[in-house]
């Protein structure tokens, strides 16, 4: 265990770091975050005693660090300077060999066993095996990088000291290098301190985060503890949005540049769609932010083409989504910009139309066909086989939507169409009991990100009102003609 308590220090008698205090456990990583000049490498010194502190105290496994003969010390904490001078040229092999030397004893020490193994060792985990004989000179500054990673490694101290160490690598090696990291840590009960500059791979690989500010601890704690805009936003002076890590529960962020001047049409309306017995196509002339359930691109993301694709209702395809980006690409739609949706409803049917509200309008479009429809609170009773949905909604907005308003947009548009079917007497034919929707609907929420902020589209708000209505009336008639077409009208 490593142990900080009030240490302070810096350079000519000028304070950097200001009375930091902490300590990390065994099997911990702990990233050091902060703008420049904040005193991540100053902290870093003042631990690794490369600079003397004016005041506090660094504990090792319960001793003060000062109680180590330099040998001693080095036997106990591994550091990764941030720059490295090269007096002497060296290969590779004998770059990493230096980290054996708080393990040698005597003027004439041997080569052990044990030291070919710990090098060995941390040359194949750092991916440098095949660069062994080379002069370290004639490396990259990447691949100079990874040496010194793995002659701090091959030193088997049990505290490791790091001070960017991604520095000069591609994303690849980034990746590489920390899972390396992680994975001593956990195997061999490493305590690692590491500087970061990205924000984000210090959130994805640290168990605890420490933020610095003017050579203070601003923040520490969990990244989802210290990952937060307000305090992002003060210590580095800029302007961040955080997310959640798409595959694991870590705080990424993103910068966010000001909105620019564009002359670039921002309003969508009926005009832009085209119709065919084909296809339902929304062309817009901006990107437009997209939550969708779609085959091709769901989820989240900006997009300027949107395609509803009639299938016939005994469509089966092996592979549903590369079958429906094989046909985008031959009808010559960008598969980057492009949300792709299918149903056997028939396509020209669709109902669109234009809802004005204070904010600016919403345009709803409906495809529906009711040959699947079913009960949801009765599906638990069915084994019937999978068969395509055939109600497909867009709202696109003509506003800025917060994040919280897309979500609440779906809870919206699906009530609103849940009570159509009600209206119209919808039935699933299996049960006889009345239709929540069919099969495997969709749905799609599109916003143009321009206008008046819209944090809200629940049904009692502005947003909401129009989406409710919409999506109840433009349902209610695709209803209706897909039963006139098939002279179930009464």
């Amino acid at each position: 265990m490593l142990k900080v308590q009030n240490l302070s220090g810096g350079y000519d008698g000028k304070p950097i770091v200001k009375s930091v205090s902490f300590e990390v456990k065994k099997g911990e990583i702990l990233g050091i975050l902060g703008p420049n000049g904040s005193g991540k490498s100053t902290l870093l010194k003042l631990i690794s005693g490369i600079l003397k502190p004016t005041t506090g105290q660094v504990e090792i496994d319960g001793l003060l660090s000062t109680a180590y003969s330099a040998k001693a010390f080095a036997r106990k904490v591994a550091v990764l300077p941030q720059l490295h001078a090269h007096a002497f040229s060296h290969s590779v092999w004998e770059t990493v060999a230096l980290g054996r030397y708080p393990h040698q004893s005597g003027l004439f020490s041997s080569w052990s066993a044990e030291d070919e193994r710990a090098v060995r060792a941390a040359m194949e985990s750092s991916g440098i095996t095949h660069y062994e004989n080379q002069p370290i000179e004639l490396l990259s500054g990447g691949e100079q990088q990874r040496v010194f990673v793995a002659q701090a490694i091959a030193q088997e101290a049990p505290i490791l000291l790091l001070d960017e160490p991604t520095n000069h690598l591609d994303i690849a090696h980034q990746q590489q290098l920390l899972n390396m990291i992680q994975k001593e840590a956990c195997e061999k009960d490493l305590t690692v301190i590491s500087i970061f500059h990205d924000i984000n791979l210090a959130a994805l690989y640290c168990d605890r985060l420490l933020l610095m500010n003017n050579g203070e601890v601003e923040q520490i704690g969990k990244p989802q503890e210290v990952i937060q805009e307000q305090a992002i936003e003060f210590v580095y002076e800029a302007n961040v949005k955080m997310q959640a890590h798409p595959a694991r529960p870590k705080p990424q962020i993103t910068l966010m540049s000001p909105e620019m001047n564009s002359k670039e049409k921002s309003i969508v309306t009926k005009q832009d769609f085209t119709i065919s017995n084909q296809q339902v196509v929304l062309q817009t002339h901006i990107p437009l932010k997209t939550l969708s359930s779609a085959v091709h691109n769901a989820g989240i993301g900006w997009y300027k083409t949107f395609i509803n694709r009639h299938v016939d209702q005994h469509y089966n395809a092996s592979d549903v989504p590369s079958e429906m980006a094989n046909y985008l690409k031959e009808h010559s739609f960008s598969l980057s910009e492009t949300v792709g949706m299918m149903t056997a409803a028939l396509t020209e049917n669709v109902e669109i139309e234009t809802y004005e509200a204070s904010f600016g309008s919403v345009v709803i479009a409906v495809t529906a066909g009711l040959g699947n429809a079913v009960d949801v609170s009765e599906v638990y009773k069915r084994n019937d086989d999978f068969t395509i949905g055939t109600v497909n909604t867009w709202i696109i907005i003509n506003g800025y939507l917060q994040e919280e308003a897309f979500i609440q947009a779906v809870v919206t548009a699906t009530e609103a169409k849940t009570k159509a079917f009600q209206v119209e007497n919808v039935k699933d034919p299996i049960t006889d009991t009345i239709a929540t929707g069919t099969s495997t609907d969709s749905i799609l929420i599109a916003a143009t990100q321009k206008g008046e902020s819209l944090p809200y589209a629940g049904p009692i708000t502005p947003l909401g009102k129009r989406i409710a209505e919409g999506v109840y009336e433009c349902t209610i008639r695709a209803i209706r003609t897909y039963k006139k077409n098939r002279g179930e009208m009464t």
